[in-house]
């Protein structure tokens, strides 16, 4: 006698896990000769962006790790393999910085160009203990003449943030010439965090 049928098997849906805090950092991995040196500091047209990472309470976060992603100077994404490579002539777009005993980094690069969708920005990555998943958002550099005001104002991203929030998004030029842009991590002065679709498997 055969058995009876079986109704056919279906898939129990997976439910997302929790995610893990961002971190430990391993100093023997993460930090590497030059990392926040995008360009050599001497270098013509080399710029300091530079800030501090803060709290929910403004009190300064100091095992925070920045990754900075942007175009050159013409607005060209760099294209060119390896990201760690540090010689002085290739411009690879990326760089990595721990912040300090006092919440600060700092990154020595180039100002960016616009890639043709907007004003000039560079993209910040942001990991500290805490964190459940990185945060993702852009530093707009400050406007030179009156198109690259314009091009702020039309830019397709900082008109979708609410008018409040668009400050925590600039930078601010310094009288050194530095461009100086704080991330708020919670709090009144909260930075406007990115969320990135991430294609899932079919």
């Amino acid at each position: 006698m055969s058995p009876a049928p079986q109704p056919p098997l279906r898939p129990t849906p997976l439910r997302p896990t929790p995610g893990q805090t961002v971190g430990p950092f391993f100093g023997c991995a993460l930090p590497y000769a030059g990392d926040r040196e995008l360009v050599p500091p001497a270098s013509p047209g080399a710029l300091w962006l530079h800030g501090t990472v803060f709290d929910g309470a403004g009190a300064p976060v100091t095992d925070a790790l920045l990754e900075l992603w942007q175009a050159d100077e013409d607005g060209r994404v760099p294209r060119t393999g390896g990201s760690l490579h540090r010689d002085g002539a290739v411009f690879t777009g990326w760089g990595r910085c721990a912040s300090d005993g006092e919440g600060r980094y700092g990154f020595w690069t180039r100002e960016p160009g616009s890639t043709g969708t907007g004003a000039r920005f560079a993209a910040v990555t942001v990991f500290a203990r805490g964190l459940l998943h990185r945060l993702l958002t852009r530093v707009y550099l400050p406007p030179r003449d009156a198109a690259e005001r314009a091009a702020l104002e039309r830019d397709p991203l900082l008109r979708a943030v609410t008018p409040e929030r668009v400050p925590t998004l600039l930078g601010s030029r310094q009288d050194d010439g530095s461009v100086r842009f704080d991330v708020h991590l919670q709090g009144p002065h909260e930075t406007v965090f990115l969320d990135h679709d991430t294609p899932r498997p079919s």
